[in-house]
């Protein structure tokens, strides 16, 4: 063992047992003395940080990794250097990698492995929003938690695409047996080579082995560039069409017919997870999880029972709810066209209760584009279902780069109401929201036209809830009002927006 274990670093982290090693640096398993909690930290070769370019490699991952947040990829918390001695400090992650996975059950079920790609894919896609390319995916540098969930680590040989690289003209940097052929031939690499690379991380997990074998390294990444792909149907006949196909993109050998971006990828892939179950009629381990982050567009595809998890009691409460709610409207004599959703499925907090809006009160908002947004499923996000959902248009550079500072959608709460509470249902998360109010008979004609902005923030839960800050102003309209996307989408869903006021009003 390792004689720095027992050592403190920065009289800080103390290191309590090695658990991996490679050219570059050492990991160890420490305690945060000052938090009390266990930490992950790599500590670099005195001997290499010697090499001032590897010294810069190391500061480099640091700095790059850092800029990410996001729940697939593994975070870091800390970074430093003791007695000439550079460190990164990362969180711990207890569990396996996904490559001892592969060792310890052979090829993993067609969901599971689909729904790692998928939450792999997400990681790289978050990273390459902020130009940072990770350049050796590969299933040893996936760490598996206890929950099952995949998490991308190790971004040693990363570099964001707008600075030069720090390697020699043609070094060949990754693991050959998921290097691309780009990437073996020392050409320049993009998000493109990490696509490749998942897409034979994907083709391991399904097939149980790597595509290719060779004498030596250098072989087998000229079978990249030169020998195509093995066909995953002959290897794994239950596969669907669909499925297939996707690798097939995924491991191109030509740039023009490879996936060229990540959400383009993540939506095949959602595809095909939503095929598969459907296909099987059951999910297993993290595809269980992954199925309910499908949008609506790819969740249709599951049977019922999978896309709404009821058990028999909660229809049967469900059946004796909705016969009590028609009785309930009948005595009353409710104007169902302008007060239909009721609660639905939406458990409000005590004291208050949820708005019941015209069916066809939610509309679009675009005051900045064409004025339109999707606007044959707006009523979607009022119809008390949250399998279906309102999408907004998709924008690949970003709002910004469409010079929006936002787009949206109302409801429409006539006469008007004192909301208290919005909650918002969204199959993503990550995206920012403001919430405003409107009085009057008329939709503002802009955001700084009439509308007052009453709350919001970032959509972190599926089923997300925003205090507003009406100050016993009643309103027409509550716009939701979209100002940044998810880092891993180019576009944002809602299932659900639910106004709630306090129980006591009329």
């Amino acid at each position: 063992m390792s004689t720095l274990v027992g050592m403190q670093l920065s009289g800080r982290y103390r290191l309590d047992a090695q658990i991996g090693a490679g050219g570059m640096s050492t990991v160890y398993l420490a305690m945060d003395q000052t938090l009390e909690r266990r930490v992950a930290i790599k500590l670099m070769h005195r001997e290499i940080a010697s090499d001032s370019d590897q010294l810069e490699r190391f500061r480099r991952e640091a700095r790059a990794v850092a800029q990410l947040s996001h729940p697939h990829i593994v975070g870091v918390i800390d970074a430093g250097e003791d007695e000439s001695r550079p460190y990164i400090v990362f969180e711990y992650v207890e569990g396996e990698t996904l490559k001892d996975r592969i060792r310890r059950m052979g090829r993993l079920p067609m969901d599971e492995a689909i729904a790692y790609a998928i939450e792999i894919a997400r990681a790289l896609g978050g990273a390459h929003q902020r130009q940072i390319v990770h350049r050796d995916v590969k299933p040893q540098n996936v760490l598996i938690d206890p929950e099952g969930s995949a998490k991308v680590t190790d971004f040693g040989i990363a570099r964001t695409l707008d600075e030069d690289g720090l390697t020699a003209d043609g070094r060949v940097l990754g693991t050959t047996d998921y290097v691309s052929p780009e990437q073996a031939l020392g050409r320049d690499v993009s998000g493109q080579s990490d696509i490749y690379s998942l897409g034979v991380v994907l083709f391991e997990m399904l097939t149980g082995d790597v595509p290719f074998h060779g004498e030596n390294q250098v072989s087998v990444a000229m079978k990249h560039v030169r020998e195509d792909m093995p066909d995953l149907q002959s290897r794994r006949p239950e596969a669907s069409a669909t499925l297939a196909s996707v690798l097939d993109r995924m491991t191109d050998k030509d740039l023009r017919r490879r996936y060229t971006d990540v959400p383009s990828l993540v939506a095949d892939l959602e595809e095909a997870l939503a095929i598969e179950a459907a296909r099987s009629g059951h999910s297993t381990g993290e595809a269980t999880a992954v199925l309910r982050t499908l949008p609506a567009t790819a969740r249709r595809r599951l049977p019922f029972r999978m896309r709404h998890h009821l058990p028999v009691l909660g229809v049967v409460l469900l059946l004796a709810a909705a016969a009590a709610t028609v009785a309930f409207l009948a005595k009353e004599g409710v104007d169902r066209t302008q007060r239909g959703t009721g609660q639905g499925p939406i458990e409000p907090p005590a004291g208050e209760r949820v708005v019941s809006v015209a069916s066809a009160s939610a509309n679009d908002y675009d005051p900045a584009g064409d004025g339109e947004e999707h606007p044959e499923r707006t009523q979607l996000v009022v119809d008390r279902d949250p399998g279906t959902t309102w999408i907004t248009e998709s924008y690949s550079s970003g709002l910004a780069g469409a010079n929006k500072e936002g787009v949206g959608i109302y409801v429409d709460a006539r006469p008007g109401v004192e909301a208290v509470r919005m909650e918002i249902q969204s199959p993503e998360q990550g995206w920012q929201a403001e919430i405003f109010g409107a009085s009057g008979n008329r939709v503002p004609d802009g955001i700084d036209a009439g509308w007052e902005r009453l709350g919001g923030g970032v959509v972190r839960d599926e089923e997300q809830r925003f205090k507003l800050a009406a100050a016993g102003e009643t309103y027409r309209y509550y716009l939701v009002w979209i100002t940044e996307l998810p880092e891993t989408s180019q576009r944002v869903e809602i299932a659900e927006i639910a106004l709630l006021q306090r129980a006591s009003t009329r």
